[in-house]
């Protein structure tokens, strides 16, 4: 028995329907089986995938929504408040938030006690975010446990790693006896048929497909056998794509004529009945088609439990199957997965001395002995970390921030969206529909749809991201080579070409819908409409409209990179803006106009955006310039921002009008200041970001807040008699644009770290 006193488990739990929640409660179950008084003393934090979670049981005493970024600091505090002393995270990208699941090294960064992480995932080739993101959870870990010995090569080499903190600790199994006396088999109807088995959710890239097509070589010399494929439809896979993927199996099936030799089971069952189909299988298949598959719960379960195993030399099957313990075939060889099947089927003799090696191995895997060692992990844990002084937390940025963001809210812009597109005005927080439409809007609400499934990977935004995306392509003329901007709400079109702005916000939003698509259709439509557009900007003289178009070209080239003429058209139009500076700008006036107007921070923004990735050090250096300028401006002696009016807007005489302020003018600023930041990692960015932010929030000449929390809504300005109550669509869409760009900070600050 170990004697520290408490420990909790971080990671999907049972009910959710997957391998990790399989994982994680069959962990929790092993440990508590070595502890004492495990009621007390071990609990489950429980990842939730959709907003209702589940009905855990009383060991997850805590849940956490996956993209709710809050949740995971709220997580912290409870286990540092009821004073845990180890926790235990299972690791995998896609159950996480934000993107390839960062949201959740603000959890580990601010836990108090030592922290093991299990990893379920290690890529070969990870892109340049998942590479931070594994070596920042190393980093504030403990240990890092992996479940093959191939891991430990990729996190030393690949992600350089230090040995000292890689434990390998098998997938553990269940601790049952093959039972091979045919009952189960006669209960399935299956009496004297010759079972080969599959199991697990089913999703592109097991490989079944190939299986099935192995069969009729397979029943021509053994009629009897029948291929059970055990299994629900991902639930990921069927939110997204319905039960496509199963019906495509079915067709597979009915066209070879295998209706009676190929079965499906499409249930998620219990280990009791999942140890009897095991028990009952000839050969277990496990075809999985990726390479860099580095465990997999269903094949240690089924090598465990003394199956005859057939498999493709995917990275865990070629470490647990090796001497003997199993068969591989290549990948996608139909021919060498029915010939070895059929080798087994007819040899007696080899498929046992399989199945028995298999077993043997097995019994240092059963989850008792997982359980043991990860119990005396934790005691190393804490051995190794009582030397170590504990961070002080208020010291974090990600902790004094991110508290102060609102949950971002997507319900009045829903309100304010038809099936036609965003509405412009509001009466109130009703919609007015005797404004209709324009294309500035849409784009910018496309933006904001965009950023949020980025930062979320929420589904429910991709019908809106469709519906702002039509509404773009219907406003393109082809005639013109431009895009129209007002439209009735009859769907008239108002005018044959918008403005040189309404191009360049056209271009900015189509270039972040490339960036941040959900999938590729969204994404070749949103590049292709990019594209079309993109040659009328070549003649604009607007440098709001040159701004605009800047950075909608760097958001395009975060996916597009190689396009030259994207590359060539970025640096010409920012080298027009940089040369206005050269013109009008002097040491007490660091500005590029006579008069400073609307969407201002936008061309520092796009100033430090191209110098920081042409290169070009001294426009980046005269965007930070122009932008500190514009805070000083904007800062009255109490220290809040006091936004330029649009009544009379700022002068180089220095007149200035106080009213109206206009809530576009605060969220370029919190973008410029975000761009600054990323390009600097100066954390003075950071808090100005913040500061503007408080605008919203009632830190402005009023002191009234102009957003509205419950409904995601925000109203149209500040006016010398009060705040305009009228919600529309640029004040909305400039409120969740910046407070998904505070969001975006939290991740980059993060990187940046690195």
């Amino acid at each position: 028995m170990s004697d520290f006193k408490k420990i909790a488990v971080i990671g999907n739990y049972l009910p959710r329907r997957c391998g990790i929640a399989t994982f994680t409660t069959d962990l929790c179950n092993a440990i508590a089986g070595q502890m004492e008084d495990e009621a007390n003393n071990l609990v489950a934090i429980a990842m939730d995938d959709v907003e209702e979670g589940y009905d855990y049981n009383d060991r997850v005493k805590f849940q956490v929504r996956a993209n709710v970024l809050s949740d995971y600091l709220c997580a912290a505090d409870f286990l540092n408040l009821h004073k845990f002393d180890v926790a235990i995270l299972q690791h995998e990208f896609g159950i996480f938030g934000g993107s390839y699941g960062a949201d959740i090294i603000h959890m580990v960064k601010n836990l108090r006690m030592p922290v093991i992480t299990t990893l379920h995932t290690i890529l070969e080739n990870p892109t340049e975010e998942q590479r931070i993101i594994t070596s920042e959870l190393a980093s504030h870990s403990e240990a890092l446990v992996v479940m093959a010995h191939k891991a430990r090569s990729l996190l030393m080499e690949v992600y350089g790693i230090d040995e000292g903190k890689i434990v390998h600790i098998p997938h553990g199994i269940p601790d049952v006896k093959p039972d091979s006396s045919g009952t189960f088999r006669k209960q399935l109807g299956l009496e004297g048929r010759r079972i080969l088995l599959t199991f697990g959710l089913l999703s592109p890239g097991k490989g079944i497909e190939g299986m099935i097509n192995a069969m009729p070589a397979i029943l021509k010399h053994h009629p009897d056998a029948v291929f059970i494929i055990l299994g629900e439809t991902h639930p990921h896979i069927k939110k997204e794509h319905g039960d496509s993927y199963r019906q495509s199996l079915f067709l597979q099936v009915r066209r070879l004529g295998l209706k009676e030799s190929v079965l499906f089971h499409n249930r998620f069952v219990d280990i009791e009945t999942l140890t009897k189909y095991i028990s009952s299988a000839a050969v277990y298949v496990s075809p999985y088609l990726n390479k860099e598959q580095i465990v997999s719960g269903t094949l240690a379960y089924a090598m465990g439990l003394g199956a005859a195993i057939v498999a493709t030399p995917y990275w865990y099957a070629e470490e647990l199957l090796a001497n003997g313990r199993g068969v591989i075939v290549p990948f996608g060889s139909v021919d060498s997965m029915s010939k070895e099947i059929c080798a087994l089927l007819k040899n007696e003799k080899k498929r046992s001395a399989i199945c028995k090696k298999g077993y043997a191995m097995g019994r240092s895997m059963v989850w008792q002995e997982v359980g043991k060692s990860y119990l005396a992990l934790t005691d190393e844990a804490l051995k190794r970390r009582a030397d170590k002084p504990i961070q002080q937390i208020a010291e974090r940025i990600d902790a004094r921030i991110i508290y102060e963001l609102p949950d971002v809210n997507l319900s009045h812009l829903k309100i304010m969206t038809d099936d036609t597109g965003m509405l412009q005005h509001a009466k109130y927080s009703m919609p007015d529909r005797h404004h209709g439409y324009c294309v500035d809007d849409n784009a910018r609400a496309l933006i904001v749809a965009g950023m949020h499934y980025s930062l979320f990977k929420d589904k429910s935004v991709i019908p809106l991201i469709q519906t702002y995306l039509s509404f773009m392509h219907h406003s393109f003329n082809p005639e013109k080579g431009s895009f129209r901007n007002f439209m009735s709400y009859d769907r008239r079109w108002l005018e044959e070409a918008g403005s040189e702005d309404s191009q360049g916000r056209s271009i900015w939003g189509l270039g972040v819908a490339v960036k941040c698509a959900p999938n590729e259709a969204i994404r070749n439509m949103a590049a292709s409409l990019f594209l079309e557009g993109l040659s009328a900007m070549e003649t604009f003289i607007s440098p709001r409209a040159w701004a605009f178009g800047i950075v909608g070209l760097q958001a395009y080239m975060e996916v597009f990179g190689g396009d030259a003429n994207a590359r060539r058209l970025r640096q010409e139009l920012a080298e027009k803006l940089f040369a206005l500076f050269g013109k009008c700008a002097s040491k007490d006036w660091p500005w590029c106009e006579e008069i400073v107007t609307y969407a201002n921070a936008k061309i520092p923004h796009a100033l430090i955006l191209a110098g920081q990735w042409i290169p070009d050090p001294r426009m980046h250096k005269t965007g930070l310039t122009a932008l500190e300028w514009l805070l000083e401006q904007q800062t009255p002696p109490e220290g809040h921002l006091s936004i330029i009016g649009n009544a009379d807007w700022h002068n180089r005489d220095g007149s200035s009008a106080t009213f109206d302020q206009q809530p576009i003018e605060a969220m370029s600023l919190i973008e410029a200041c975000a761009e600054a930041f990323r390009s600097t990692a100066d954390m003075k960015w950071m808090e100005e970001a913040k500061r503007c932010l408080g605008w919203f929030l009632g830190q402005n000449d009023l002191g009234e807040q102009v957003c509205v929390l419950e409904t995601g809504g925000c109203c149209d300005g500040i006016e010398a008699i009060g705040v305009n109550a009228n919600q529309g669509a640029e004040s909305t869409l400039s409120w969740l644009m910046s407070l998904l760009t505070m969001y975006e900070i939290m991740v980059d600050e993060v990187l940046v770290e690195r």
